[in-house]
């Protein structure tokens, strides 16, 4: 899946001739480069290569970014050689309205404590702009691992570093293993008094100003006593253009029911989904936000299990 924006040609043209030239010197076919991206899990469409190599579109949702990266790597380029060169050409625009997304006072202040405690700002001066979520569950019906890959965009001044929770409502726990898997590292970790709120924060591994973005990677693996859940999300503060869940079932844990929830200020929504024979689904959301997506799942262990 990619974004890409019809910016002008002052902006597009130092990232595409460095795209240009660096295809011609070492002498491959956008196909082949397609074929290679494709592989490593980025497949960036020939037509979208083409665009890029012309500078009539320009590259700006994550995987976009994260396929950036990847032809850095292909064309035996310097990390940041390619996409350096895209420059500081996003606009912050409408920022919307910031709202808490869980309509919990006290929710909000155990992770505002939380923010304070590991040095942050609340607010935090970042918004998200494209979010990839995906969640793992395992054989033992227990959420294994949740993978992130976003867009995080500098609102005002500069940013060195976001922070960012990890809540079990109701249920205090242990602190789940949170890693960088691209774009920074992880500089500290907190858990509320209550254990109910775990947060840590990512330091980027150059600091961004607004308008701003930074694609970054994380993880967040639970340990095999972490008390088993029954669903996913996630929330954010101020309207994001992309929200995308995408969770995987163990194929001897597949749910008997799954209902896909948006909670925004204006109320609840309730859909029903169904896997009709796969093992995943995802929830796509596009311009969403102050609210939270969240998938939640059960079993009918007095049903057959399709």
């Amino acid at each position: 899946m990619t974004s890409e924006s019809t910016s002008g040609e002052q902006m597009t043209a130092p990232f595409a001739t460095a795209l240009r030239e660096a295809v011609a010197a070492r002498g491959v076919t956008l196909t082949g480069l397609h074929r290679r991206l494709t592989d490593r899990g980025n497949a960036v469409s020939v037509t979208t290569l083409s665009y890029w190599r012309s500078g009539a579109r320009r590259p700006e949702g994550a995987q976009s970014l994260a396929a950036v990266a990847d032809l850095e790597s292909l064309l035996g380029l310097d990390p940041g050689a390619l996409i350096d060169r895209l420059g500081s050409t996003l606009r912050t625009g409408p920022l919307g309205p910031m709202a808490f997304p869980f309509d919990e006072d006290s929710l909000e202040q155990r992770v505002r404590d939380t923010f304070t405690a590991m040095g942050a700002m609340y607010p935090d001066p970042t918004r998200e702009l494209s979010i990839h979520a995906v969640t793992d569950v395992g054989p033992d019906r227990r959420v294994s691992r949740r993978a992130m890959r976003m867009i995080v965009q500098s609102t005002s001044g500069e940013v060195a570093a976001v922070p960012f929770v990890e809540i079990t409502q109701g249920t205090p726990t242990v602190s789940p293993s949170f890693s960088a898997l691209g774009g920074g590292r992880i500089a500290t970790t907190h858990t509320d008094p209550s254990r109910t709120v775990h947060g840590f924060l990512f330091e980027l591994e150059r600091p961004i100003t607004s308008p701003e973005s930074a694609v970054i990677e994380w993880a967040v693996d639970y340990p095999p006593d972490f008390p088993q859940g029954d669903g996913t999300g996630h929330g954010v503060a101020m309207q994001c253009r992309e929200l995308l869940l995408w969770t995987r079932f163990h194929p001897d844990a597949i749910p008997t029911w799954i209902d896909e929830v948006e909670s925004t200020p204006g109320g609840e929504d309730v859909t029903v989904r169904m896997l009709r024979g796969a093992t995943s689904l995802h929830a796509l959301r596009r311009g969403f936000g102050p609210g939270a997506l969240t998938l939640q799942w059960g079993w009918d262990d007095t049903a057959e299990i399709a």
